[in-house]
């Protein structure tokens, strides 16, 4: 890997705050020395996932944390990396640090970021599945094995028919027994949103929306039919733009259909990040 050429300028985390600065256990520590050596090497063959926190920053420690979690739980297929920012600018820089938490893999010397922000465990296990996954596509390490959990079966011979009510029924029987499996979560997602607009036609909706800018249910359906077209952008913004628009209990509702149609996204998506920071600034 060539390092940029502003390697040892350091990085503004200032906004932080100041606080003395440790060393967790959690993680290989990288420094600007064992940077390219140790972990741009070992991602020939392996997946390194490298964390950049501060002491600064608490969420930051919590996701350090969860990821030494997922590594163990994962018998140490992955490598885990621990950037500390205040003691390494130089790592900081190279990795171009905006903010921590701030997540990027090595995978066969390439860096590949994968969020900057805090996140619940499962959409962190999710995140680090498909790193693992795109990893093995192209030789590293190897794929994640999946197991079907009985009722994912029955959702999915469900929705190969189109029956998506008992789809639906199947993956809430999931998720009363496994509340924080992620890939049911998305699977009820998706096929309530296939419920929504099954029968809709999606251009007609989204006509009708624009024409009534006003009228909440229109926006919150069409908003849907964009989402089902893989319009995915425009779908946040015009939930958005309800948010900002409406108050009280119209605001709410704006807000919680534009939170589940998060659900429907990657937790790295740079449209999800961007309209997650788009709401907190509506709301705040």
């Amino acid at each position: 890997m060539t390092l940029p050429s502003n390697f040892g300028r350091a990085i503004d985390l200032s906004g932080l705050g100041k606080a003395p600065s440790t060393a967790p256990a959690a993680g290989r520590q990288v420094t600007a020395a064992n940077l390219a050596s140790e972990f741009v090497a070992l991602s020939k063959t392996k997946v390194v996932i490298l964390l950049c926190w501060s002491s600064r920053s608490p969420e930051s420690l919590t996701v350090l944390n969860t990821l030494a979690k997922l590594q163990s739980d994962d018998a140490d297929r992955w490598v885990l990396g621990s950037v500390n920012v205040d003691a390494e600018a130089q790592v900081a820089t190279a990795l171009q640090v905006r903010t921590v938490p701030y997540a990027v893999a090595l995978i066969a010397e390439q860096i590949i970021p994968l969020f900057e922000q805090s996140y619940p465990e499962a959409q962190i296990r999710a995140v680090v599945d498909k790193v693992l996954s795109i990893a093995a596509e192209q030789g590293v390490g190897s794929p994640v094995e999946e197991v079907m959990e009985p009722e994912e079966e029955e959702a999915f011979a469900a929705l190969e028919s189109a029956d998506y009510t008992t789809a639906e029924a199947a993956y809430k029987k999931l998720l009363a027994r496994k509340p924080n499996d992620t890939f049911a979560k998305l699977g009820l997602a998706q096929t309530q949103l296939l419920i929504r607009t099954q029968g809709l036609d999606l251009a007609a909706v989204i006509k009708k929306a624009s024409e009534a800018p006003n009228d909440l249910n229109l926006q919150i359906q069409s908003a849907d039919c964009e989402m089902i077209a893989g319009n995915v952008e425009a779908a946040f913004n015009r939930l958005l733009e309800c948010v900002r628009r409406f108050s009280g209990d119209d605001q709410g509702r704006a807000k919680a259909h534009l939170l589940d149609l998060f659900l429907l996204v990657d937790p790295a998506d740079a449209r999800l990040v961007k309209a997650r920071s788009a709401l907190a600034s509506a709301l705040f």
